[in-house]
């Protein structure tokens, strides 16, 4: 009796656990990558690593450049929506409003590099986002201050100083309720012209969502980085947020 009561319970055991492997893989994202302006040779290549974090992290990933599956009902199958390098206005507003609802029902929000390079004329986005692109100087080397290391995209530094080589950014109406996890010296570099203050990465909540971005992955060498793709894992694992930790399903999911 007591062999059977053991094995009925190594069953139970095995079957929680498939179950809740199995709930951790249905979280998925969707990668956007729609460009009506500059479009950046790096796109493929962060497709790629995105689909190679998910493997990893357990995501299922779909990529998209068709603005047409930003609707409702659509939607609601991912934990998060990763703008990759968009440019320009890349949705019209039929699909803005849906996107607004998605957001307000709890999803999660990723931009990256030209996200900030995206729909200026829709002020909603831009507070999500977090800031908008108004020029930068050559790709050169600069010093990337680490301003918290608590959050999941900064936790793996070490050290506050981080040497690095990208396109660097400068911004307009940054969003006065981001928080700054990398900011840029721009002592460091020439061309830089937001001051003392540069944010280069941040993360909010904003109108019942999540949000993360992250302006680095201009170059396809930058992708390659592990200490690059150990940043954008954990922004992305933030965005996600609850619908990972409990498996995204209609059980646990807000919409």
């Amino acid at each position: 009796m007591k062999k059977y009561i053991s094995l009925c319970l190594l069953i139970a055991s095995v079957f929680l656990f498939q179950s809740y492997t199995a709930a951790r893989k249905s979280a998925k994202v969707l990668v956007f990558s729609k460009t009506k302006g500059f479009r950046h040779n790096s796109i493929e290549t962060g497709k790629e690593v995105i689909q190679k974090l998910g493997a990893k992290h357990h995501f299922e990933v779909d990529t998209t450049e068709n603005a047409d599956l930003f609707t409702e009902d659509n939607l609601k199958k991912y934990a998060a929506v990763i703008f990759l390098n968009t440019t320009g206005d890349v949705l019209d507003n039929k699909q803005q409003v849906a996107f607004e609802r998605y957001i307000q029902a709890g999803g999660g929000y990723v931009g990256i590099h030209a996200a900030t390079d995206t729909e200026y004329d829709w002020p909603w986005y831009g507070k999500l986002a977090g800031a908008y692109f108004t020029s930068h100087p050559a790709v050169q080397e600069a010093k990337f201050i680490i301003k918290d290391k608590k959050h999941l995209s900064t936790k793996f530094f070490t050290d506050s100083v981080w040497m690095r080589k990208d396109e660097l950014y400068n911004f307009k109406d940054i969003n006065p309720d981001i928080k700054v996890l990398i900011t840029l010296d721009e002592k460091s570099y020439i061309g830089g012209k937001n001051g003392d203050f540069h944010p280069f990465s941040w993360y909010h909540n904003f109108d019942g969502g999540r949000a993360f971005y992250t302006c680095m992955g201009h170059t396809k060498e930058g992708w390659t980085e592990d200490k690059f793709q150990n940043h954008l894992w954990g922004g992305i694992e933030y965005a996600i947020g609850n619908q990972k930790k409990l498996g995204y399903s209609k059980a646990h999911s807000k919409f």
